[in-house]
């Protein structure tokens, strides 16, 4: 069992959003952020940290603008070899583990850690 990456996503008010992708953008600390092909105003932001999130299983930081269906808040996202192994091992260890959805081409658990802290652990399906 593998730990293949880790995503951090901070779901915000739009203008908290906006101002921390300007903050960790090519303006800022100069990460590049994913292209989602235009729209009106600011969509979210996907940063890629290495070459495997990248391709889109490795480690990013993403920020979305809050809204309807998406409230605000931060969330850890661990990308791990074998989702079901991991939720057993949880499971055994007496860890309460939703779950799963599958959604993205991913197998996602969930979890909520201590302080209310949302985690979640995926890896690809197929």
């Amino acid at each position: 069992m593998k730990v293949l990456g880790i995503r951090f996503c901070k779901v915000a008010g739009k203008e908290d959003a906006e101002g921390l992708a300007a903050l960790l953008g090519e303006k800022g600390l100069g990460l590049k952020a994913n292209d989602f092909g235009g729209g009106d105003g600011f969509q979210g932001a996907v940063f890629p940290v290495d070459e495997a999130g990248a391709a889109g299983t490795g480690s990013w930081i993403e920020i979305w603008p809050s809204g309807e269906g998406m409230p605000e808040m931060t969330m850890l996202q661990i990308v791990v070899d074998d989702a079901d192994a991991w939720a057993a091992r949880a499971k055994e260890n007496g860890v309460d583990v939703k779950g799963p959805d599958d959604a993205h081409g991913e197998r996602i658990y969930y979890l909520e850690g201590p302080g209310g802290l949302p985690v979640s652990f995926q890896s690809k399906v197929g």
